[in-house]
């Protein structure tokens, strides 16, 4: 199996890697640098936006323009670049981190503290009109997001807590029940970050510290590892013209200059060819 680099960047906190298929580009985040990436394989072209806050997500939406996952709230982003707030929720010290569509088009997105000192992040979901309801609160740091293929299951990730999480979701009302531990990752093992699931409905977790991804199947069983040449793997998503190829991105931040010098391509999106076969996401419906 290969492991190419998609994009060779210096990203401090590259995150939040998504295959938007109506432009057969992926959307990637640097958080720290307040930059939106969209890279185009075909061209092998990555543009960057940069946006006025720290962003932790950025996703398409069904009207054109992308949605955003700010430190202060949730914003539009239209095709020309105007930015509307949809959601503010400005607070000291706390910022926007990973985020997800459902199948439904609504937006969950989490939030967490800059100094991950205490569980005062949360999981919020944001519909197209702009409502918004916390579904989970007291959390630390908001990561991982994702749906079985039918549905029926929400995968979730509190990274401190070592855990993916799996909670019963009713996609027409965007609710969910029964929060509980899919699987855990061992101390040694590396953080659990961003997820996707695939087409199997086996979620795929990229491993912070652990210079790994991980696939887990519905039973909570590790199915396989593949090893990455970055210390902190982030996020990952399936892509490509036939969501066969998994990106991953990867951060350079906190890393020593030693581990910089000997991986060089912490900072980089890498992208593993024919991986396994993943599904098309849904825009956000705003």
């Amino acid at each position: 199996m290969s492991i190419e680099v998609a994009v060779r960047a210096s990203a401090q906190l590259g995150e939040g890697p998504t295959w938007d298929h109506g432009s057969s580009t992926l959307l990637w985040v640097d958080i720290l640098a307040s930059e939106v990436h969209r890279y185009a394989p075909g061209r092998d072209d990555d543009a960057v936006l940069t946006v006025p806050q720290h962003v932790g997500a950025a996703k398409p939406r069904a009207q054109g323009g992308i949605v955003c996952n700010l430190r202060d709230g949730i914003a539009l982003i239209d095709r020309d670049g105007t930015k509307n707030w949809l959601v503010y929720w400005a607070r000291e010290g706390v910022r926007g981190n990973d985020a997800g569509i459902d199948p439904s088009g609504r937006l969950w997105a989490g939030t967490m503290r800059y100094d991950q000192a205490a569980d005062e992040g949360w999981l919020a979901r944001v519909t197209g009109d702009g409502s918004a309801k916390v579904v989970l609160d007291e959390v630390n740091t908001s990561n991982g997001v994702g749906w079985s293929p039918d549905a029926k299951l929400m995968y979730f990730i509190d990274t401190p807590t070592r855990r993916i999480d799996v909670l019963d979701f009713d996609n027409a009302s965007g609710t969910v029940a029964n929060r509980r531990p899919l699987t855990h990752v061992g101390h040694t093992d590396g953080w659990p970050d961003g997820l996707t699931v695939d087409a199997d409905g086996c979620v795929w977790v990229a491993l912070w510290g652990g210079r790994a991804v991980r696939r887990y199947t519905p039973a909570g069983e590790l199915d396989r590892e593949i090893e990455v040449p970055v210390d902190n793997p982030t996020a990952c998503c399936f892509g490509g013209a036939d969501f066969t190829d998994l990106y991953v991105t990867s951060a350079r931040v906190g890393l020593s200059d030693e581990a910089l010098a000997d991986r060089q391509l912490n900072g980089s999106v890498l992208v593993l060819p024919g991986v396994g076969q993943g599904v098309p996401g849904t825009a956000f419906n705003g």
